[in-house]
């Protein structure tokens, strides 16, 4: 137990997200090409079936695969779950709201990055603006009726290119104006829009245990 929660109170995981999406059986990426050639666990071992976990585990790889999914530091996580708490509603579907405000996050709804990782890196670099002004804090929290865009110098970059000509289709609680280059954060997500594989319900139980 105590080496478990050693290892989960480490900085932000940095390494391939490939290997975290295999261990975990949930495609951090959401897009489920993590898993499409080896749905199993990295090493020797993977291919093994699982021992039954226990409640404590179960809810730790749970409140672990959401964290890396959107690549926060355990401080980070925990300070977003006791701010949910504190609103009106349910306090796991406020989880996931508050994570998908986040500016980062946003960013890569859009479609600016290919991935959440990128979409960090854009914003710790200057290149991102909220309602024209320059933001670098991946954790800003972005509001109803906010526009994220890219500063007029970057909106150039192959990167961000590569990124909009690869994306399928947006989450409809952003919307897009092409012309502009630029996304409005035009309402909270419902639950039933965000990822239905994840169990905030054990999130919840995790920290309330």
């Amino acid at each position: 137990m105590k080496i478990i929660e050693r290892i989960d109170n480490m900085a932000r995981y940095t390494g391939p997200v490939y290997k975290k999406s295999r261990q975990y059986g949930f495609s951090i990426l959401e897009t489920g090409k993590e898993l499409a050639k080896k749905p199993y666990r990295p090493g020797e071992q993977g291919q093994k079936r699982r021992k039954k976990a226990s409640d404590y585990g179960v809810q730790l790889q749970e409140k672990q695969k959401v964290k890396f999914m959107y690549g926060l530091s355990e401080k980070q996580f925990k300070k977003l779950f006791v701010l949910a708490g504190k609103m009106k509603g349910v306090h796991g579907e406020n989880l996931l709201k508050l994570l998908e405000s986040r500016l980062d996050n946003v960013v890569y709804r859009i479609g600016f990055a290919k991935t959440r990782k990128g979409a960090r890196q854009l914003v710790n670099h200057g290149h991102v603006t909220v309602n024209g002004k320059r933001v670098d804090i991946p954790s800003y929290a972005v509001k109803a009726g906010d526009v994220i865009s890219l500063a007029d110098n970057d909106k150039e970059l192959k990167v961000v290119k590569e990124s909009l000509e690869a994306l399928n289709n947006r989450v409809e609680f952003i919307s897009y104006d092409d012309k502009k280059m630029a996304g409005t954060f035009v309402r909270m997500p419902e639950r039933s829009e965000l990822n239905a594989d994840i169990k905030e319900a054990l999130i919840i139980e995790f920290y309330n245990r």
